[in-house]
């Protein structure tokens, strides 16, 4: 199967019609997510570095900047947890007290967004705030219990993903900035 995609796609790419056949979205995706990646027998110019000259002539030197979290010992697994709050008001008073705990670096907070959901039977829609917090993999289960705490909600959202990775800099930031 792989071999009839990358088939394919090289037909695609070498026909003369390509900019009728994929639109202008579709061709930032496959520039974005390396088709190179995916099918090796594709030539690319990101591949050979044949763009180098037009975007500056950096080395690959981002370790210094960016890294994998496994990789990094200056570092701790950190997340991100999403926590929603009915209003203006109680986002900044949780966010605040969140911070002020030291249970997070930060805390964003993004207004005016609208949730649909199932509660007790019937379809809801609310507008709310979201909160975008990031800390330490480690701390979760205080910010769950601070945030259960705190809200106003009878059940309140509290989801982690995990950082993969990002800016080391910043990585180590929230490490400095939350308790152990």
């Amino acid at each position: 199967m792989a071999s009839t995609l990358c088939s394919r796609a090289s037909s695609i790419f070498t026909a003369a019609k390509f900019r009728r056949r994929l639109p202008i979205v579709g061709a930032i995706c496959v520039l974005s997510f390396g088709l190179s990646n995916l099918c090796p027998s594709i030539s690319s110019p990101f591949k050979t570095g044949a763009l180098s000259s037009k975007f500056g002539d950096k080395k690959q030197s981002r370790s210094t900047h960016s890294t994998r979290m496994e990789t990094s010992n200056k570092t701790v697994p950190s997340i991100v947890v999403y926590v929603t709050v009915p209003n203006k008001e109680a986002g900044k008073k949780l966010a605040e007290s969140i911070v002020k705990e030291r249970l997070a670096a930060c805390v964003n907070r993004v207004p005016g967004i609208e949730s649909v959901y199932e509660w007790k039977g019937e379809i809801q829609t609310d507008s709310e705030e979201l909160l975008i917090i990031k800390t330490r993999e480690s701390l979760l289960g205080a910010l769950t219990e601070h945030v259960i705490a705190n809200h106003e909600y009878e059940t309140p959202e509290v989801i982690a993903l995990p950082i993969t990775g990002g800016s080391i800099p910043y990585l180590e930031w929230i490490k400095d900035s939350t308790r152990d």
